[in-house]
């Protein structure tokens, strides 16, 4: 199979399989959706971490060889903090005060009073956040195959709770069912055109590819570790936290056994 037909496929698994998964999801019962999602967000930040630190940010630096390996760490630097810069101004844009269009549900009572510019903007924001998804598995892929399957399985892990969320914000905006999963669907294939338009730009373009990887691994450890653990703060009793602990480590146990078993 060619490189571009595996950059295909598995870009498709991170976008638009994640977005059936998370349309599967959303039929469960209430009650067991509602008890299955925190253990979701505690395997994917284990998922994230584990492809950021075990196959990302080893493969830049096996990129860069020699003397260089500050510039990779600059990297990984340098996109934490664009990261948080980006979303720090999307927060600034959407949310003013008391009246807060993106975090209408909590904040502004849209339970009342649904806001369909908060699910507009939750497919632009979506569609984006797939184009780079693509790009990072083209380039992990255009590094070693191997290390394109991990990240891919690293985004879908991560993507499935998320899509979960914004199917959520979408129907509370007054998307009916059928449009609001055509819609994520389309901006899943933002995925794929990432990936595509990547696999062309990054063939003549291989002395970037380890920055591109640093800055991959800063954007997975990013969401995990600024995103998606504060949540796991909420519960604190031991319980919650045991099963927490143990599905990370189920995340990054999975990463771990399939990058040694494909190498």
């Amino acid at each position: 199979m060619s490189l571009l037909s595996w950059i295909l496929l598995f870009s498709l698994l991170g976008g638009v399989l994640s977005v059936i998964a998370a349309a599967g999801f959303l039929l469960l019962p209430a009650g067991l959706r509602t008890r299955l999602l925190p253990h979701a967000v505690s395997f994917a930040i284990g998922a994230l971490l584990g492809a950021a630190l075990l196959g990302l940010l080893p493969h830049a630096l096996e990129g860069v060889g020699g003397n260089n390996f500050h510039n990779v760490t600059g990297a990984l630097l340098l996109g934490l903090l664009s990261f948080f810069l980006l979303e720090k101004l999307v927060l600034w844009r959407h949310c003013h005060h008391e009246d807060c269009e993106v975090h209408a549900p909590e904040e502004a009572g849209g339970h009342d009073h649904p806001n369909r510019a908060a699910g507009t903007l939750i497919l632009i924001g979506d569609g984006l956040h797939n184009f780079i998804d693509g790009v990072l598995i083209s380039a992990a892929f255009l590094t070693d195959i191997h290390l394109g399957i991990v990240t891919s399985l690293a985004v879908a892990a991560h993507e499935i709770p998320q899509e979960v969320g914004d199917f959520a914000v979408l129907l509370h905006s007054g998307f009916s069912t059928s449009r609001a999963f055509i819609f994520n669907l389309l901006s899943s294939l933002a995925t794929v055109v990432g990936a595509v338009l990547a696999y062309y730009s990054f063939m003549d373009l291989q002395p970037v590819l380890p920055y591109v990887l640093a800055v991959a691994a800063s954007s997975f450890i990013y969401v995990a570790v600024a995103d998606l653990i504060p949540g796991l703060h909420k519960r604190v009793e031991f319980s919650a936290t045991l099963k927490q602990v143990l599905l990370i480590g189920a995340g990054v146990a999975l990463i771990y056994f399939t990058h040694a078993t494909l190498h």
